[in-house]
């Protein structure tokens, strides 16, 4: 079922609340995802949410506050007791999970959750994964997996698939590790159902796995499953030992996250901490001012560079009209380069050590651009002179320097656009801070440097 949360829908639930109608409650809960309940919760007021709480089973609870929002997470949490949140939520997630639910409370009441944890050995794997940062595999993965020894038999991989069954929600493969724990390979289910129960697992695993360290990034583990299409990845320690696994729905989480990230620093501001509606208003303004502020200071050398040209405007006044086209022609072209190219390096279609082949490609690319719009606007000056004498009885050679000019304005915007987040990258920045109006800022003033050159060299003698 495709559920939508209507406000129909959440008054006649409110009403039900208020009413305490239990059975009304528990008909609702019983069609709807841990997803939806958790968006219903993201709608509700503490009361509320601990009223329909209630009706959930522990294993229902834990999936549902998972999917809260973070900032509705919070503020159940911070209504119930340490003993609470241990025994009613974490007991009944998974490793992963119950990590990230952890690492949003305070150092004092993480330590005491952990030591309402009934099981010694999950605590253990929940302060593990806290140790780990959270940008890295080790912070993405979950210690609960299936692992067999290489010497085994078939039988002993049953036995191990069985005893774990219930303990992990989802299960794509067993691990084959050696006596260090080494990871070696893997078995797929469908090798566990067509196979013999006596036949040594090591006539059977496949050798041929993809796995990651602990340490490595969590988009590029994202970037591993999604390249090599797969729903599970074994994560290891330095030395190669089988320490967790990754699964298809982290991953998806990470991937939302870091476009959301670098759409907002395309904007030209910086990330923010939380949802939009969430976000308090003078956060909201810090995270969006600071860029501005650059910018608008940088868009200020506009005028510093035409006042270096103040005589051959004064003296040809015909060349004023076509600042914002040239200037906002290369703005646009350095933008849509800086777009591609930071999209091509987070996808991995490009790297910087293909500096030299972007550079050819996007010269020529910028200099074809050009010429269409160079084109374009001495055929819109010709036009404009057949009916109306507004450029003057040069037309001709006012035309050809504002062609001549978006040439070249264009080529450099789509030169700057391309190389700068190729330079970003190179030294360990974020690529995405080249963002659109950063370029185009850039372009802005560069462009008008460009342009009056142009026109002093080729209107010399005749307006200048």
């Amino acid at each position: 079922m495709n559920f939508q949360l209507t406000t129909e829908y959440l008054d006649a639930l409110k009403e039900a609340i208020s009413a305490g109608n239990d059975a009304f409650i528990d008909g609702l809960l019983q069609e709807l995802h841990a997803s939806d309940i958790a968006e219903i919760f993201n709608e509700l007021d503490i009361e509320e949410s601990k009223f329909v709480y209630k009706h959930l089973s522990d294993e229902e609870a834990g999936k549902v506050l998972v999917e809260m929002d973070e900032d509705a997470r919070e503020r159940f949490l911070a209504s119930l007791t340490s003993k609470e949140i241990a025994e009613q939520f974490i007991d009944n997630m998974e490793s992963d999970d119950a990590a990230d639910v952890i690492s949003e409370l305070s150092d004092k009441v993480q330590n005491e959750v952990l030591s309402h944890i009934e099981d010694p050995e999950q605590a253990s794997d929940i302060v593990d994964l806290l140790n780990y940062d959270s940008n890295t595999a080790g912070g993405l993965m979950a210690k609960e997996l299936v692992k067999v020894n290489v010497n085994k038999n078939m039988i002993d991989c049953v036995r191990e698939l069985r005893s774990h069954a219930d303990d992990i929600q989802h299960i794509y493969a067993i691990y084959v590790v050696d006596d260090d724990d080494k990871l070696l390979g893997l078995i797929s289910l469908k090798k566990v159902l067509t196979s013999s129960l006596r036949v040594p697992i090591k006539q059977l695993f496949n050798e041929e796995i993809i796995s990651v360290k602990t340490n490595t990034d969590a988009e590029e583990a994202a970037r591993v499953m999604e390249k090599y299409n797969l729903v599970v990845l074994p994560v290891v320690d330095v030395i190669g030992r089988l320490v967790g696994r990754i699964t298809i729905d982290d991953v998806v989480d990470v991937i939302r996250k870091e476009e959301t990230e670098d759409v907002q620093k395309m904007g030209g501001m910086e990330v923010l901490d939380e949802p939009y509606m969430t976000m308090p208003f003078w956060q909201l303004i810090k995270k969006r001012a600071g860029w501005l502020v650059v910018l608008f200071i940088g868009e200020t050398f506009t005028a510093t560079a035409m006042s270096f040209f103040q005589d051959q405007i004064a003296k040809a006044v015909v060349l004023a009209l076509f600042v914002p086209l040239i200037i906002s022609s290369g703005g646009n072209t350095g933008s849509q380069a800086s777009t591609l190219i930071i999209r091509a390096l987070a996808l991995g279609e490009v790297t910087i050590k293909e500096w030299w082949r972007i550079i050819k490609k996007e010269l020529l690319i910028g200099l074809v651009l050009g010429i269409i719009l160079g084109t374009i606007g001495f055929l819109r000056i010709a036009l404009w002179s057949a009916f109306v004498n507004v450029y003057g009885e040069h037309w001709i050679l006012v035309g050809a320097t504002v062609g001549v000019s978006l040439i070249g304005v264009v080529l450099w915007g789509n030169l700057s656009g391309s190389l700068l987040p190729i330079v970003l990258k190179r030294f360990g920045r974020d690529p995405a801070v080249s963002s659109a109006p950063f370029v185009a800022t850039l372009v802005d003033v560069t462009g008008l440097i460009i342009y009056f050159t142009v026109a002093t060299l080729m209107m010399r003698g005749v307006l200048l």
